[in-house]
C-alpha cells in the first residue's frame, strides 16, 4: 500500500479521464461534478502535478441542447452534430470553472490519425510539453464531428491510453460511476454484494472478458475498456487509479492516504515507448496465425518471425501495415509487416532460399523484425 501512496505522490505528470457516466445526468451535464473535478486538478496544480484531462461529455450535452427542438439525432451525421453543438458548451463550462482558480485550459481534438504518422504524433507531443510547460490544462476529446470509424480511437479510455505515453505520464487516473473494479462480472455474479478489488498486481492475468460487464447507456466503454487502457499503461511502468468519479473530492482523497478505488500496478518489465506507438496507434489491417515453432522462436529466444513459421494469413494489408499475430487462435503479438497479405499467402512455411525462389533476392528475411514487434500486447 506504501508503493500505492509514494507512485501517487510523486507523479510529476498525470492523466485523468472522465467519461459521460460521470459527467452527465439527466439534465445534461452535471456542473456540480465537472467543477469539483477542475477544484481538484488545481489542488494538483497546487502541489507541483502537471495534468492532462481527457473529457467525455460532448455528445451528451449536444443531445440534451437539443431536447426542446423538434431536431431528430439520428445516425452518424445527428451524433456528430451532437458533438458539435455540445463540445462549445463543454469547454465553456470548463474555462468558466478553471478561470475561478486562476488556471487557464486548452482544447484538443483528435482523431486516431493524428498520433498515426510519427512526424504528427511527434508534433502533437511538442504542443503537450508546451501546455504543461506553461502550466495550462489540456482538455483532449475524440474529434466526432469530423472522425470516420477507421479513424475513431474506439473511445476515451483508448485515447488517455496512448496520450499517456504521448504526454510521458507518470499516473492514469481513470474516473467511472462505480466504486472501482468489481471482484465478479455483475451480469453473472450470484453475490448481492460484490466486492472492489482495492488492486490489480499483475493485470496481464485477468480475463477481462469474463471479469467484466457491458457498456454504459451514455457512453462507449465500460470497465471492460478502462482495463484494457489501464493494461497499456501498465506496460509502460504507468499505474493505473480507477476511482468513483461522482464521489466529492475523490482525487484529493487518493493524494489524502485513503485506499479508495482500484489500484492497478505497473507492469515489473517495461516496455519502450516506441514499441508502444507501434502496437497500439492505429487498428490491425490484418492477422496472421504461426506454428509452435515460430511461437516458442518468438516469446522464448527473442526473435524475429519468418515466413517459415507461418501457416496462414487472414486480411488484405499492405507492406508496414500493423498486423496481429497468434497462435493457436489466440493475438501473442502485435507488429509491423515487411510483406503484403498477398505475398505471405505465397511464402508462408517457406525456407529463405524457396522465398528467393519466389520473389527474388531482393526481400527482407524477417516477417517482422523484432524490433518492430510486441510481444503480449494488450488487443
Amino acid at each position: 500500500m506504501q508503493k500505492r501512496f509514494n507512485a501517487i505522490k510523486s507523479a510529476k505528470c498525470i492523466i485523468i479521464k472522465v467519461g459521460s457516466a460521470v459527467l452527465t445526468d439527466q439534465h445534461g451535464l452535471a456542473n456540480t461534478v465537472l467543477k469539483n473535478l477542475v477544484a481538484q486538478i488545481a489542488y494538483l496544480h497546487e502541489k507541483g502535478h502537471k495534468v492532462c484531462l481527457v473529457s467525455s461529455g460532448a455528445v451528451a450535452a449536444g443531445k440534451k441542447a437539443l431536447e426542446n427542438t423538434q431536431c431528430k439525432i439520428e445516425g452518424l451525421a445527428g451524433k456528430q452534430g451532437a458533438a458539435a453543438i455540445g463540445q462549445i458548451r463543454l469547454m465553456r463550462e470548463y474555462e468558466d470553472a478553471f478561470e475561478e482558480h486562476n488556471l487557464i485550459c486548452a482544447q484538443v481534438l483528435l482523431t486516431r490519425d493524428d498520433l498515426r504518422s510519427r512526424e504528427r504524433f511527434l508534433n502533437a507531443k511538442n504542443t503537450f510539453q508546451q501546455l504543461l510547460q506553461w502550466n495550462v490544462v489540456p482538455i483532449v476529446n475524440e474529434n466526432d464531428t469530423v472522425v470516420i470509424q477507421e479513424l475513431k480511437f474506439g473511445d476515451n479510455d483508448s485515447l488517455a491510453s496512448l496520450l499517456a505515453n504521448l504526454i510521458e505520464a507518470n499516473l492514469s487516473i481513470n474516473l467511472t460511476s462505480t466504486q472501482g473494479v468489481l471482484s465478479e462480472n455483475p451480469l453473472t455474479s450470484k453475490l448481492a454484494t460484490i466486492p472492489i478489488l482495492s488492486e490489480i498486481q499483475n493485470i496481464e492475468e485477468l480475463d477481462l472478458n469474463e471479469l467484466c460487464g457491458g457498456k454504459t447507456s451514455v457512453g462507449t466503454g465500460g470497465m471492460y475498456s478502462k482495463l484494457l487502457s489501464a493494461r497499456r499503461t501498465a506496460q509502460l511502468g504507468v499505474p493505473t487509479l480507477i476511482l468513483p468519479g461522482k464521489e466529492k473530492d475523490i482525487i484529493i482523497k487518493a493524494f489524502s492516504d485513503e485506499p479508495i478505488g482500484t489500484w492497478v500496478c505497473p507492469s515489473q518489465k517495461h516496455i519502450s515507448r516506441r514499441k508502444y506507438w507501434l502496437a497500439y496507434q492505429s487498428d490491425p489491417q490484418g492477422t496472421v496465425n504461426i506454428d509452435q515453432g515460430a511461437h516458442d522462436a518468438l516469446a522464448n529466444a527473442g526473435k524475429s518471425l519468418l515466413p517459415g513459421g507461418i501457416i496462414s494469413v487472414d486480411g488484405n494489408f499492405g507492406v508496414g501495415a500493423l498486423i496481429h499475430i497468434n497462435f493457436n487462435g489466440k493475438p501473442i503479438a502485435a507488429g509491423l509487416t515487411n510483406y503484403s497479405a498477398a505475398e505471405l499467402k505465397k511464402i508462408k512455411g517457406l525456407k529463405r532460399l524457396e522465398v528467393a525462389a519466389i520473389l527474388g533476392n531482393a526481400h527482407y528475411p524477417e516477417v517482422v523484425h523484432r524490433d518492430n514487434l510486441l510481444l503480449n500486447a494488450a488487443i
